[in-house]
């Protein structure tokens, strides 16, 4: 058996079912491995950038490993941008890729970082939680199983293995072959710890003091909606939630207080501002969460952290309890818990986000992206997942969709690169092909790397990408006028986004009103097609933006007054 049908093998072995990644020689024999594979799906893209977002995308919402594959040199450098993600936000993801040989001597492709090349294993160190260079074919299947075992311990995150250019030789045999072992630790708390936390919450609630539950991302990922319901139900706590974790529970829920953070909901930022007790679950205190990590934010409050990851504990605020531990079983452990000492509670009211008819002040002629995600919020299938990129039309996807049962939302995480949701999508649609998969996407975003739209047809890989086409890079525009009372080089022209879809086989739709885009959208999910719908939307409207959880009126006079002083 040769070394890259062994790695096959082993990643049949664990259950991954689509790769995705770019041809080259130096894994030529990889792409061979691939086309004779019967259990994983092959997905060969135009540029490697787009392989890695699809590998981030196939682990987003799954339990499995999402596999890029590039070349040696540029082709692996390409992977680079992906894995950042996988690494800020927990993807496990294993990327494979040549590695050019000899060294030292300016080798076509060559990233030994001796005489002035690259340094590869630099480069995927800082990307990813373990970078190995895989020399000897007597070690293919201990190296495989390392990595994938480290890509899944704790907080999952990105791992790569780069494989010596002389071990694609066909005469290079595995002779050793094994299939790979899951050793797989869950991370729970130990119950001191647990008592301790849930003692603290139950005195809380005796003592009448209000408590707010803050979810994210790593809350959804650990599929801990059903027990965060239960909890909050038991105990009558609001949620409010981080963008990533916007559907933990139905938005509709009466405890389900909104989105919190910069473009968050005024019903979020009250019942926060009123708690005495935050109960942070799975979330990282992120930059637009946090109101650009406002000092004062938790002043008055005892926070309560539950994150998979030790390095996330006190790491932006002081925590006063914390819970190192996956969240869902964190969660049911407190429940249970709390319930020894807790009677039944009444249930109580706290204020609500009226997603569907709040009112969006529109003169002008063309689309409002508000009133879009709204409109997109009734026409969602069951189980749809929408992905937001890099852009203002996450801000209006996030603050406007309303998400019901069995629904995801993902925007980009930390690293936040343009086109990572347009590319990322294909890898969810491989990962769930019976659900829904949709992208809203800047304009600016979808001409990055737009041109994937001929991978996803020449795959059948049917994603609907609704393009809110305004011709500039809006969040930019605003930037520069907000700081400099001046913009520049922020605006562009589209192509004829109907005639390219129509050109790659895919379906096109331009609308320009409510009802072109419901009846184009309808039209999109009836095609079972990779679709483009060109939605022309008005430059003037404004995404809902706070720089206070106050309020804007008092976050512009603290802007004010940190500009000029308080004299």
């Amino acid at each position: 058996m040769r070394v890259y049908e062994a790695i096959v093998k082993g990643l049949e072995g664990i259950g991954v079912k689509a790769a995705f990644g770019g041809a080259g020689e130096s894994n030529a024999g990889l792409l061979l491995a691939l086309k004779d594979s019967r259990v994983i799906r092959p997905v060969i893209t135009r540029n490697e950038q787009a392989a890695s977002f699809m590998a981030c995308g196939y682990a987003m919402f799954t339990d499995r490993l999402g596999v890029c594959f590039a070349t040696a040199g540029p082709g692996a450098f390409n992977l680079i941008s992906g894995l950042s993600v996988a690494l800020t936000d927990s993807y496990p993801v294993l990327a494979i890729s040549g590695y050019s040989l000899p060294e030292g001597k300016g080798a076509l492709n060559e990233t030994s970082g001796i005489g002035r090349t690259p340094n590869s294993e630099a480069m995927f160190a800082a990307t990813t939680k373990r970078s190995f260079l895989l020399r000897d074919a007597k070690d293919t299947c201990a190296v495989l199983e390392e990595a994938v075992n480290i890509a899944f311990d704790g907080r999952p995150g990105p791992v790569h293995i780069a494989v010596a250019e002389n071990l694609a030789d066909p005469r290079v045999s595995v002779d050793n072959y094994r299939d790979i072992r899951l050793d797989l630790k869950p991370v729970v708390s130990d119950p001191a710890s647990v008592k301790q936390t849930a003692g603290f919450l139950a005195g809380a609630l005796s003592r009448d003091q209000r408590i707010v539950v803050l979810a994210g991302a790593g809350a959804v990922r650990s599929h801990a909606g059903p027990d965060l319901q239960a909890f909050l139900e038991r105990f009558q706590i609001p949620l409010v939630t981080t963008m990533d974790g916007k559907g933990i529970i139905p938005e509709a829920h009466p405890l389900a207080v909104g989105v919190f953070g910069n473009v968050g909901h005024s019903s979020a930022w009250k019942v926060f501002l009123e708690a005495d007790v935050v109960l942070a679950i799975g979330n990282s205190f992120a930059q637009h969460a946090t109101f650009d990590f406002r000092p004062d934010l938790l002043d008055g409050k005892k926070l309560v952290q539950i994150n998979i990851d030790p390095g996330e504990i006190d790491k932006v605020y002081k925590t006063d309890y914390a819970l190192v531990s996956d969240a869902r079983s964190a969660i049911a452990a407190l429940t249970e818990e709390m319930s020894r000492s807790i009677g039944p509670v009444s249930p109580r009211q706290y204020p609500a986000q009226d997603y569907d008819t709040e009112n969006i002040f529109h003169i002008w002629r063309q689309l409002h992206p508000g009133q879009l995600a709204q409109s997109l919020s009734k026409l969602l299938p069951d189980g749809a997942v929408v992905l937001g990129d890099a852009g203002a039309h996450t801000a209006w996807l996030g603050y406007y969709l309303e998400l019901t049962e069995g629904q995801n939302f993902r925007k980009p995480g930390t690293f936040g690169p343009m086109a990572g949701g347009v590319n990322s999508a294909l890898g969810v649609k491989c990962a769930y092909p019976d659900r829904p998969v949709i992208v809203g996407c800047g304009d600016g975003g979808y001409l990055m790397s737009g041109f994937e739209l001929m991978t996803a047809v020449e795959y059948d890989i049917p994603v609907i990408w609704i393009i809110f086409n305004d011709g500039e890079f809006k969040l930019i525009k605003l930037y520069q006028l907000s700081t400099y009372l001046d913009s520049g080089l922020v605006e562009f022209k589209n192509p004829d986004y109907v005639a390219y879809a129509r050109a790659c086989g895919a379906e096109g739709y331009r609308v320009e009103t409510l009802e072109e885009f419901e009846s184009a959208f309808k039209a999109a999910l009836a095609s079972g097609r990779p679709a483009l719908i060109d939605a022309a939307i008005t430059r003037l409207a404004l995404p809902h933006y706070s720089p206070s959880p106050e309020g804007l009126l008092a976050g512009i006079w603290e802007m004010v007054q940190k500009r000029f002083g308080n004299d």
